[in-house]
């Protein structure tokens, strides 16, 4: 009885010993430090997707990326496949279509920043997608958030300097869109292990955009022989750290909290995508898009603690 007591209560279930990392009380420090790590590692990825598409075609760019990533995660996808038409439509909406749109936008833009900001409406935009495309009942809170968001990275881009960028941002909005999209499927199709779903994401991600870069895109040998240390860099970051190393660390926090609980912490990774793009990339921070991109991250807050299990059942950024 002992045994069986033990199995059906893992840390973080009622019935079974408790321990400091399932109690509702303040974050330890080891996962204050994971927290902190993860906001690091996706604000320099930000300007890591810069620096690459600054030498290398965005497609090309993705490609090599995930190429990298696939060796590391391949060995999670196995079988069996449940819910097979969710998970193909995650792992090209999430995979190709979503990360195409991404490197996009940062080859298109001038500065990280902006581009940044929009690719944040995911958050709000997954509450409304699940509301249209579920049914699900969307909170006042995130309803005012979803507003507040999008008068955000509307006023940001108002500014004249930013208005430069305004091709970069729809594209980067669109590429949030998808990842909404993707996260709402997710949400039904919770009998798939994170890391497995990652794994069928950059699986299919690798071939579809070297696919579009050879369609599409020209130049990639010359470029590719033109790639700096530091763009090489950039691409193993993306790979390894964010894709795999970050993943992972997202994964411990919420086995041992509430999603809901532990991902808004994870929404200050943007800051640190400005504050790269304005000290070390030459990005213009005027007034208004300062203030700009201050309403658009209260509106995500604002959405992210008024759903706070919004993203429980979705994939982790790759």
């Amino acid at each position: 009885m002992l045994r069986e007591r033990q199995k059906v209560a893992p840390c973080g279930k009622h019935g079974g010993v408790s321990s400091s990392s399932s109690s509702p009380h303040a974050l330890t420090p080891l996962e204050i430090a994971a927290i902190v790590a993860v906001l690091v590692i996706w604000g320099v990825n930000n300007a890591a997707a810069k620096v690459a598409t600054e030498v290398l075609p965005p497609l090309m760019t993705g490609a090599l990326r995930f190429v990298i990533a696939a060796a590391c995660l391949v060995w999670f996808v196995r079988p069996p496949f449940p819910n097979w038409k969710s998970l193909l439509i995650i792992a090209v909406v999430g995979g190709p279509i979503h990360y195409g749109l991404i490197y996009l936008a940062f080859w298109l833009a001038n500065d990280v920043s902006p581009v940044t900001v929009s690719t944040q409406l995911w958050i709000p935009l997954t509450s409304l997608f699940a509301f249209l495309l579920l049914g699900e009942k969307i909170s006042r809170m995130a309803t005012i958030g979803l507003v507040i968001a999008f008068l955000g990275v509307a006023w940001m881009t108002l500014d004249p300097h930013a208005l430069q960028d305004w091709k970069a941002i729809l594209v980067g909005a669109l590429g949030a869109s998808a990842w909404a999209l993707t996260t709402v499927i997710a949400r039904r199709t919770t009998s798939i292990p994170p890391l497995k779903m990652q794994g069928l994401l950059a699986l299919m991600a690798f071939p579809a955009l070297t696919l579009g870069s050879a369609v599409f895109e020209s130049g990639q040998w010359e470029a590719a022989r033109a790639a700096t240390p530091l763009v090489w860099g950039t691409l193993l970051w993306a790979g390894l750290i964010s894709s795999v190393f970050a993943t992972s660390l997202v994964f411990w926090l919420v086995q041992r909290r509430e999603a809901g609980r532990v991902t808004p912490y994870l929404l200050g990774s943007p800051l640190v995508s400005i504050l790269i793009g304005w000290l070390f990339m030459g990005d213009v921070l005027t007034p208004q898009i300062l203030t700009g991109v201050a309403i658009a991250l209260l509106g995500v807050v604002t959405v992210a603690l008024g759903e706070r299990g919004l993203r429980a059942g979705a994939p982790a950024k790759v």
